[in-house]
């Protein structure tokens, strides 16, 4: 990973020491089985639930880059754990900006890691259909429809549902997660990858929401608008993964003298470090309503260096890479699985458009500031698995 102001903080030093003596470890373990809840709460012990939260409320109110780079390390140590985890500072995030009682109440202890919390809200994006609605009644709001995917469901504490109402209002709501009256879940979901995560569909029929844990209510077109600032974006796990096939593949050079494993490495790390610096300043440095061509050209471009390093991975390994103990089918199928979370229609398009215009293997453009290619949520990249239908 390429050295920047981050390098020497405590909380990345903590995921970095995470990820080597728990996550890694049981990655193979936790993808055949699920994500065990003591994963999630030794995340809570070393701050990393924390990281959106203020301060004064128990968290590090960390910087966006630093929260970035926690995220790259956890997901390419184990995606399934660091998929749960992620859905966490949503909620988080809500509560912060929220003035209402139950703030008092949960911030602090999801903070500190004492709770965790999921999310619901892909579903949004379907507007103006509504999947979920939101009806005001006395001293609160009713919620029904179908929530098609919901991650960490037995595992987390609390989750934010989101809703739409008649008149165009996006209303988020703190709910208890656990079956009730107007809330029942699926059995979890099986997915290609990341069947660890306990992903389900919920369904709500008038489940109600007390105006105290009420957190959010905003028009659905500046919802939308925002998050389709944050979708155009690449998701900070996918480095993750990426570096973590790069140091296998060379890993897999060494042990077997695959020459040309060992220069792909090395080119893949070379496109990784150019992206990541061009991800960064526009993260960091460009207005969030500005090059949108080059961001959605950017996750393209993520996307493609992510299927060709695990891929690689794959075929360097050979016959080795099919059985579900070896890492490098995981690897391939949590990359397929990062293409389509948070996909909107335009980041899908312009995915198929980059391999469509032959662009699939090319390298990347060094960080240029020119526009490139064509034209809710967390600015991390994480949310929900849902994306546009």
């Amino acid at each position: 990973m390429t050295a920047d102001a981050t390098t020497g903080s405590p909380l990345l030093r903590a995921a970095h020491e995470l990820a080597a003596d728990l996550l890694a470890p049981n990655a193979a373990e936790v993808d055949n089985t699920t994500v065990p809840r003591s994963h999630l709460d030794a995340l809570g012990r070393a701050g990393l639930l924390g990281l959106a939260a203020p301060v004064a409320a128990g968290g590090s109110a960390a910087p966006p880059r630093l929260q970035r780079r926690i995220q790259e390390v956890l997901a390419g140590a184990d995606a399934a754990t660091w998929f749960v985890g992620a859905q966490h500072h949503g909620p988080v995030r809500l509560l912060a900006d929220s003035d209402v009682p139950a703030r008092a109440e949960l911030l602090p202890r999801l903070a500190r890691g004492e709770l965790v919390a999921g999310t619901a809200f892909a579903h949004l994006r379907r507007w103006p259909d509504r999947p979920v609605e939101a009806e005001r009644v006395a001293g609160g709001w009713r919620f029904s429809g179908v929530a098609p995917w919901y991650t960490g469901w037995e595992l987390n504490d609390v989750f934010s549902l989101g809703g739409a109402t008649a008149d165009g209002e996006v209303v988020f709501g703190i709910v208890p997660a656990r079956p009730a009256d107007g809330l029942v879940a699926s059995e979890p979901l099986r997915l290609a990858a990341m069947t660890a995560t306990r992903t389900v569909r919920l369904r709500f029929t008038g489940l109600f929401v007390p105006d105290s844990h009420v957190v959010a209510r905003v028009l659905v077109d500046r919802w939308l608008h925002t998050d389709r600032r944050n979708t155009v974006m690449p998701n900070p796990a996918a480095f993750g993964l990426v570096e973590t096939a790069v140091r296998r593949l060379r890993e897999v050079a060494e042990q077997t003298g695959l020459t040309p494993a060992a220069q792909a490495a090395d080119r893949f790390a070379e496109r990784l470090d150019q992206l990541r610096v061009r991800t960064d300043r526009l993260f960091d440095d460009v207005p969030p309503d500005d090059q949108h061509d080059l961001r959605l050209a950017t996750r393209a471009q993520v996307g493609t260096l992510l299927m060709d390093a695990t891929t690689a991975l794959v075929v360097a390994g050979g016959g080795r890479s099919m059985t579900l103990t070896d890492p490098a089918q995981r690897l391939a199928r949590e990359a397929a699985f990062l293409l389509v979370q948070a996909q909107t229609r335009p980041a899908r398009e312009e995915q198929l458009r980059y391999w469509a215009d032959g662009g699939a293997g090319a390298p990347a453009d060094g960080g240029s500031d020119g526009p490139a290619g064509h034209l809710g949520t967390a600015p991390t990249g994480a949310g929900d698995v849902g994306g546009s239908t």
